[in-house]
């Protein structure tokens, strides 16, 4: 069982024998998730990694709870989540998993960070305009 595995599992026992975390919802968790977020901000900008990686921890905690809870409610599920992220990643990275399809090819020079952040804002734009016409 991989560390993360262990902490979804965690946070289903929790769930269902911890009173108080049993009773929260999405919105009763955040202001913790704000609070979390700030302070690995903070951690960031103080460049102490051992407070980072606890603050991250933090972070991913809330992430996991909030899916913990959507779980429970047939909403999704943090596998839905990460299978999320990672379509999202791959979608607006194509000039690493689909180079092909911006006429590139493993001759073609690399792209700066810039050409990146393009190509990245882009590909998010088409997709909330694909978004709004398939809610319209």
């Amino acid at each position: 069982m991989t560390a993360f595995q262990e902490l979804v599992d965690v946070m289903r026992r929790l769930r269902t024998e911890c009173a108080w975390k049993a009773e929260q919802t999405p919105t009763s968790l955040v202001p913790y998730l704000r609070e979390e977020t700030e302070e690995l901000v903070e951690a960031i900008d103080a460049g102490d990694p051992a407070h980072v990686c606890e603050e991250l921890g933090d972070v991913l905690l809330q992430v996991v709870f909030h899916a913990a809870i959507a779980e429970e409610l047939g909403e999704f599920t943090m596998d839905d989540v990460a299978a999320g992220i990672t379509a999202k990643l791959r979608r607006r990275n194509p000039h690493v998993f689909d180079p092909a399809s911006l006429g590139r090819d493993a001759d073609s020079p690399p792209l700066s960070a810039t050409e990146v952040n393009e190509i990245w804002q882009q590909v998010k734009r088409d997709e909330k305009a694909q978004r709004r016409q398939r809610d319209a």
